[in-house]
């Protein structure tokens, strides 16, 4: 069968499953391939320091994203609101940088699930930001998330300074998504995309020339697979929002969660202990509420931030 062919009957394939079912699918695909980054950041934190890898990983998405950003010329690049695109990459290279030093410093799954305590930092970010009033059924889901975290960081023989690091850094992802929510009132997402991995690139720079490791060829085949993991996570996620309503997908989210305890298992050999299970489960479940509660009161569709 021809190219040609395979792309007509995938596309007959998709067209026969409902619109919700479609979304499920492509966020599956979408968690497997953030798990899949997340492995390829595990085996480079063996060689690297996490500077290093943050700043090539921007570095490489910047190139990849600036011939879509070039398209309408330098022109389409002009914005008025620099500072917000300068704060947003620095937040969001800190964000980077600190999931990636949990994933290089913990078990697979625990840094994939404190990340999923991104949900309840954006409840505290949006009264304390955007001025939202927040109902007490959220709240309650909040504290019983946060409840989660301790039960898996207590849960530890010795206290993992790498779980604040992924606490901080669900933090830094939280306040990007207030910024994205800020900037995409004017700005295109490739102009967006464009001033985060020129912004991130050049904030990372320094830091990571002070700890450098020259890369070898292996090093950056793989940084440019991980670009591609990323940018392929983040592409299922918008596509599976776009077909999918959000209460019907959103959940398909917490996959990340299975595929990454999986991978780190067979990989890695890394057992999950059952508080770690018990913890995350909780967060998962009160992130999950917040997700679907935000969406039953006719919010927006959940925003999509770079991996």
């Amino acid at each position: 069968m021809t190219a040609e062919g395979d792309g007509v009957s995938w596309r007959g394939f998709l067209s026969r499953i409902p619109a919700n079912g479609q979304g499920a699918l492509w966020m599956l695909l979408g968690g497997f391939c953030f798990s899949c980054m997340g492995l390829g950041i595990k085996f480079l934190g063996a060689e690297m320091d996490s500077f290093q890898i943050a700043f090539l990983r921007a570095l490489f998405g910047f190139f990849v994203i600036l011939p879509f950003a070039l398209r309408r010329g330098i022109s389409g690049l002009r914005t008025r609101v620099l500072k917000l695109h300068l704060a947003r990459g620095v937040v969001g290279i800190l964000g980077m940088l600190s999931i990636f030093y949990a994933i290089t410093h913990l078990p697979l799954a625990d840094a994939v699930a404190l990340t999923f305590t991104r949900p309840l930092f954006l409840i505290l970010l949006a009264v304390l930001l955007l001025g939202e009033k927040i109902r007490w059924r959220r709240w309650t889901a909040t504290a019983v998330g946060f409840l989660g975290v301790l039960i898996m960081v207590q849960s530890q023989a010795q206290f993992e300074f790498a779980s604040l690091v992924a606490l901080f850094g669900a933090l830094m992802v939280a306040l990007v998504s207030v910024f994205l929510k800020k900037l995409s009132v004017t700005e295109a997402p490739t102009t967006m995309m464009f001033y985060f991995g020129l912004i991130a690139s050049v904030v990372s720079a320094f830091p990571a020339a002070l700890v450098w490791v020259p890369p070898s060829l292996e090093d950056l085949l793989l940084i440019a697979l991980l670009a591609c993991f990323g940018s392929g996570a983040n592409f299922c996620a918008i596509r599976a929002f776009s077909v999918g309503e959000a209460t019907a997908v959103a959940p398909f989210d917490y996959t990340r969660l299975i595929f990454s305890g999986l991978l780190g298992f067979i990989v890695f050999s890394e057992v999950p202990t059952l508080a770690m299970v018990i913890g995350a489960g909780i967060i998962v479940i009160s992130s999950l509420y917040i997700v679907r509660r935000e969406a039953g009161l006719g919010r927006k569709k959940p925003l999509v931030t770079e991996s």
